[in-house]
Order: structure tokens, then C-alpha cells, then sequence
């Protein structure tokens, strides 16, 4: 899981969409002060449900760093298909949005105190390997159940 515990674990090399500077930008902050939000790869949230994380994080004041699928076909993140207008400015300080990151690098990362997940069962294994408490919001499937494991029965959400 990357966490240096098992030098056999490295990066796979291969990703499916471009690398970001994630990694560098987690470098900079302090330990266990950034909130990593990323709902996978097949959650679609509303328009709704984006500006409400999209306020919530802000009004916060902690440090983000949030995946945020393209819904357009050029890949890029259009701030009026996702996210209120001025949030990427605004919050260029405090956070950072990018379309895809390498999980596990950023979950076993110093700098991340929280995770905000849709609880999907990877997602889940990943953060409670490495010890990363869970803010949970299931969208379906499994995730509701894993989600009341998370918040109830596990005690780490």
C-alpha cells in the first residue's frame, strides 16, 4: 500500500489519466491537515451535491485536495459544469482540484488528516489500512452498507 512498510510496493507506472502535482502540493502542508475528497471512478455527483462539498470545504478553512472527474470529453475541469463560479480562484490558496491522483500515494501521505468518500469497498480498504479516518457520503450500491461499518461499527468515520 505504499506506506514504506513493504519495499516491494512501488507505483505501477501505468495510469489511466494524466498525473497531476498532487504529491508535490501535499508536500507543502503540515501533518494530518488536508481533507483528500475523491468519490471514484464511477460516482457521478449533482450539480447540487458538488456546490454543497464545494461550500463546505471552503467555509472550512482546512487545506483540500479533491478529484474531480471532467464530465467534458476535452478532460479538463469546467468550473460552470462543476463548481460554483470563482471557487477555483478563490480557494487557490487552500486547495487544490485536480482530475485524477494516485490514491494510495495520497492516502498513505503525512499531510492528509481525513478522507471524504462515497465508502466504495476500495476505497474503504484503502483508508482503513492506512489509518485515515473517513468522512462518508454513499451514492449507492454497497457503499451504504460499508458507510454504516465506517460510522457504527468500526468507529473510524
Amino acid at each position: 500500500f505504499l506506506d514504506g512498510r513493504n519495499p516491494r510496493d512501488t507505483d505501477p507506472g501505468a495510469h489511466l489519466w494524466k498525473t497531476t502535482n498532487c504529491m508535490d502540493w501535499l508536500n507543502t502542508k503540515e501533518p494530518a491537515s488536508v481533507v483528500y475528497v475523491s468519490f471514484g471512478s464511477l460516482a457521478v455527483l449533482s450539480k447540487e451535491q458538488m456546490h454543497e462539498i464545494a461550500l463546505g470545504l471552503k467555509a472550512s478553512g482546512y487545506s483540500f485536495l479533491w478529484v474531480v472527474r471532467p464530465p467534458s470529453s476535452k478532460g479538463e475541469i469546467n468550473s460552470e459544469e462543476n463548481l460554483p463560479a470563482g471557487f477555483l480562484n478563490e480557494t487557490s490558496g487552500q486547495g487544490l482540484v485536480v482530475p485524477w491522483c494516485h490514491q494510495l500515494q495520497v492516502l498513505s501521505h503525512a499531510s492528509v488528516g481525513a478522507f471524504m468518500t462515497h465508502c466504495g469497498w476500495n476505497s474503504t480498504l484503502e483508508s482503513l489500512s492506512l489509518g485515515v479516518p473517513m468522512l462518508v457520503i454513499p451514492q449507492w450500491s454497497d457503499q451504504s452498507t460499508n458507510s454504516a461499518y465506517v460510522a457504527e461499527k468500526w468507529m473510524v468515520g
